[in-house]
């Protein structure tokens, strides 16, 4: 018999929730064939059966989330596969088991499920999905939560500190003598707010706002996904978090556009990979995040980690119109046929939802090439920590003043606009301004000669 269990997801991911099973109990499976998916705070991904042989035993059911290292099924190999006793193996769907997030399973009352939503990440706190789950089912609204000491890194609430409050909060008390009343003082607003927080907030305190907002009547209401939340929640968090601040350069990239367009046919005959515009702009933003340093860092609190690895994190746009952001490590190390090679893999491979966890976290910098969509320029949102984000935008012919031996003209140049988008809090519009310009001087002066 062998256990199926839950792999390790990256440094940073203790936990994942399970969403689908692929097999029932009986149905054969082979070695390295998907037999369930699973869900992060980060990415979505599938575990695959260690052996060939017949799924026995699930242990875990859909919706579940359980830490790292649980067994979610047993695996018999062909030999070990007796008759079944009057049906005694249940599937995923039937089986009812303690659940871990459940407190119910560790002797702890419940009370009514709670209905407000509570973020993966609120101020400067991150909450597992576990514990979401369980203040979820406990009744805990998000204030309440942030109330809770956490025993965890960083002061993270994990599950026996949460449990350890319910046990606390369902034992009987005194009751208190009633206060005078008083004005109410607004609680303050913590980061990480959704626009349903802070509405919830308004009306709360303020009565400023309507209970119902707006109309559902000749409207199609549409779910958001669970990576729409996440990145919902994120952008919500960068924006609270860092006074974002953005300059924008125009670049001549004409000698650029003239040297791959003679090259691109010898670069794939060579290397195997096709040459985009995207590759250059890594290449080049590694050597302008060694030049400044400054760029290449993150926030912890009071103080500037500024980081010696470049790790360069690539948008990459989904079929479904999600984003992610997978990382090219170490991007200042490698060659153009390096870059070219990582980024077109990591981009496939996010678009069929084969990224693993440790390929879209550790990012030092990210690159958000708008022009591929036909965008003039953008306004990046800081994908946090880090403290800057450069966008592309399209490349255009348009008539431009050139200097000659014969004095100025006007003739047909490529250009293009550089959006950089950086932290306030701890870059400088000098700072800010300088990197942008640097990056676009590299693509101004780029060598037409340049070899393969």
């Amino acid at each position: 018999m062998t256990e199926l269990t839950l792999p390790k997801l990256g440094e940073s991911v203790t936990e994942a929730r399970i969403i689908r099973w692929l097999k029932k109990v009986g149905d054969p499976v082979e070695a390295d064939e998907p037999v369930l998916e699973i869900a992060t705070d980060k990415v979505d991904s599938e575990v695959p059966a260690p052996v060939s042989g017949i799924l026995k035993e699930i242990r875990v059911k859909e919706g579940e989330t359980v830490p790292v290292g649980t067994v979610l099924a047993l695996i018999a190999s062909q030999t070990e596969t007796p008759p079944m006793e009057g049906g005694a193996a249940v599937s995923a769907s039937t089986t009812t088991m303690p659940s871990e997030a459940s407190p119910a399973a560790n002797g702890k009352s419940s009370t009514a499920p709670s209905t407000e939503r509570i973020p993966a990440r609120y101020g400067e706190r991150f909450y597992s999905p576990l514990v979401r789950t369980i203040a979820q089912q406990e009744g805990i609204s998000l204030m309440e939560l942030e109330r809770i000491p956490g025993s965890g890194a960083g002061g993270r609430v994990t599950k026996n500190d949460l449990l350890a409050y319910l046990s606390q909060r369902s034992a009987p008390s005194a009751p208190a003598p009633s206060p005078e009343p008083a004005a109410p003082t607004p609680a303050p607003i913590a980061g990480g707010l959704s626009l349903e927080d802070i509405v919830a907030y308004l009306q709360e305190h303020f009565i400023l706002v309507p209970k119902k907002r707006f109309s559902h009547e000749n409207a199609e209401v549409v779910e958001m996904d669970r990576m729409r939340k996440i990145i919902a929640e994120n952008m919500v968090y960068s924006k609270h978090i860092s006074p974002h601040v953005t300059s924008f350069v125009e670049a001549d990239v004409t000698n650029l556009v003239l040297w791959r367009e003679r090259v691109k046919e010898e670069f794939e005959k060579k290397y195997g990979e096709k040459l985009t515009f995207t590759h250059v702009f890594v290449e080049i933003l590694a050597k302008v995040l060694r030049e400044y340093p400054q760029l290449n860092a993150s926030v912890e609190g009071d103080k500037i980690l500024l980081k010696k690895d470049i790790h360069i994190g690539v948008a990459v746009a989904l079929p479904n119109n999600n984003l992610i952001v997978p990382v090219v490590r170490h991007a200042d190390r490698l060659n153009l046929a390096g870059i070219a090679a990582v980024v077109n893999d990591l981009s496939k491979r996010a678009r069929a939802g084969q990224l693993k966890p440790d390929e879209i976290t550790g990012g030092t910098y990210t690159l958000s090439n708008v022009g591929t969509f036909g965008s003039v320029m953008g306004t990046p949102v800081i994908l946090q920590p880090q403290v800057g984000i450069l966008a592309t935008g399209t490349i255009r012919k348009k008539p431009a003043v050139i200097e000659t031996p014969a004095g100025d003209a006007i003739a047909v140049r490529y250009t293009m606009f550089l959006s950089h988008s950086y932290d306030h809090r701890v870059i400088d519009g000098a700072l800010g301004g300088a990197f942008v310009r640097r990056v676009a001087e590299y693509l101004e002066n780029w060598d037409l000669q340049r070899s393969i």
